[in-house]
């Protein structure tokens, strides 16, 4: 698989200049370009089928699941619950979870947690946000997360999230001042497409069936 670019929204403090940032950098990079389809091929090959009906397009939940395992034998914990140890709000309320991380990587003086998007774009904000409000509270180092390109977009899971969607509130997120820590997203995809090539399966989670 191709990487477009890696786009930085926050940089502050001197983490992106230590070893740590380096080794994760690296495992990043290499495990989406692992990610290949057919399985071994040593490529990423769409089927050029758009997603916009049922049974059409191609999965992505086939294509995380490649990037996670390769992270995973790199010592990174999937799937991991993202918590605040936090009181009730002011009316009461127990402060509601933010949810699990796909990947997390316990480093010196905090945690680095990527995302790779399967869902629309309020899918990546909710995603974007978690990231900053863990670096704003000091628990996490910083992240990273993984979205299709425009031009890759079409043959996927139909109103999946991609970078050009995003382009236009990246100043906003920008504008977010930490006192440590490094976000960044990544845009990714295909290196070809060719129509004998078989589709990536869907799953069938709800309305988006990825």
């Amino acid at each position: 698989m191709k990487i477009v670019q890696v786009t930085r929204l926050i940089d502050d403090g001197v983490f992106s200049h230590s070893p740590n940032w380096l080794v994760i950098e690296a495992m990043l990079l290499e495990a989406v370009k692992r990610v290949h389809w057919p399985l071994g091929s040593g490529s990423f090959t769409l089927h050029p089928e758009r997603g916009k009906e049922r049974g059409q397009g191609n999965g992505v939940g086939p294509i995380k699941h490649t990037w996670q395992q390769y992270l995973k034998e790199q010592g990174w914990k999937l799937e991991v619950p993202f918590r605040f140890d936090e009181p009730a709000n002011t009316l009461g309320v127990p402060s509601r979870k933010p949810g699990k991380m796909d990947a997390v990587l316990e480093i010196e003086g905090g945690l680095f947690c990527a995302e790779w998007e399967t869902g629309n774009i309020s899918s990546s904000h909710r995603a974007i946000n978690k990231l900053i409000l863990g670096m704003l509270k000091g628990i996490l180092m910083g992240g990273a997360l993984v979205v299709p390109s425009r031009m890759m977009y079409p043959y996927l899971t139909d109103r999946i999230s991609n970078y050009a969607e995003l382009e236009p509130y990246l100043p906003v997120w920008q504008a977010t001042q930490v006192s440590k820590g490094l976000l960044i997203i990544i845009e990714i995809e295909h290196d070809q497409l060719d129509s004998s090539v078989a589709r990536i399966p869907k799953g069938r989670s709800g309305r988006a069936r990825e």
